[in-house]
Formats: C-alpha cells, structure tokens, sequence
C-alpha cells in the first residue's frame, strides 16, 4: 500500500487505542524530543504527529506532508529478536513511500542539538528532492531562526 493523502498516509484505525495508550505514557526521550524539536511546528514549520498508527505499526513521530517517520530506540532495541522486527518495520514503511530515521534514547537525551541537526538535514534533503513538498521560506514558525 503506497501512503498517501487518499487513505490519510495508510492510518489504521484500529490501532487508535494503542496509540492513545502509549501517548499517555511517552518515555524520556519521547518527551525531550517531542517538547525540543518536534512540538507546535518547531522543526522547520512542520507539523509532526506523537504515536500515529501507520500501516500495522505505531510510528513514535510522524510528519504526514513530509512522509518522514521518527524513531527512537530503547536498550530493548538492541536485543536481536527486536533488531529483526525493527528491520522489517521500517522496510515496510519504507516500502509504502515513508522516510524513516531512527535515534537511540541515548542521542535525544545526552545530543539534542545534534538529533536536531540531523532531522533539518533530512527535512532539506526531502524538500529540494520532492517537488510536491513546498520549501519553507523566511522565518522558521516557532524557531525566530531563518532556515
């Protein structure tokens, strides 16, 4: 399934009490992220959404008119049997048109200026190779920084 406007970037509604569930209980990092870069349009003007049912997963932030899904990554990330179920997860939203990066717990907590860094590069790198997303010009909303 391509993920696009006509079936609200492959949202899936039954998912929704998860998400909900999980919203309620966002971890450190997802907070830190959430309140430093990602809230009320602060990266680059765009709106990002928490825990957004997607497909037959629960993305941790998803931006639908960028189609880029951010990810972060506990300690349990790192045992093999969730290394393989990340893998495919991000192949199949891969698959349906989404970007996907991923940071662990730790890069939020101990770098956000660089998690932040690297999620602007990603942003101008989706905007100057897609034509149908409009580059953002003059001030950033929310930032008083010129992009």
């Amino acid at each position: 399934m391509n993920a696009d406007k006509s079936n609200n970037y492959a949202y899936n509604k039954k998912l929704q009490p998860f998400a909900n569930a999980l919203r309620k209980r966002m971890t450190k990092s997802e907070a830190c992220i959430w309140k430093y870069a990602l809230k009320a349009g602060k990266m680059k003007g765009y709106q990002f959404r928490r825990q957004r049912p997607v497909l037959n997963y629960i993305a941790d932030f998803m931006c639908k008119e960028l189609k880029l899904i951010i990810e972060l990554d506990g300690i349990t990330h790192q045992w093999e049997e969730t290394s393989v179920k990340d893998e495919k997860r991000t192949k199949d939203l891969e698959s349906s048109g989404f970007k996907v990066i991923h940071f662990t717990d730790s890069e939020v907590l101990n770098n956000m200026e660089g998690v932040i860094w690297r999620i602007e590069q990603v942003i101008e790198d989706l905007e100057s190779s897609t034509p149908l997303i409009p580059r953002q010009r003059g001030t950033q909303r929310g930032t008083g920084r010129k992009p």
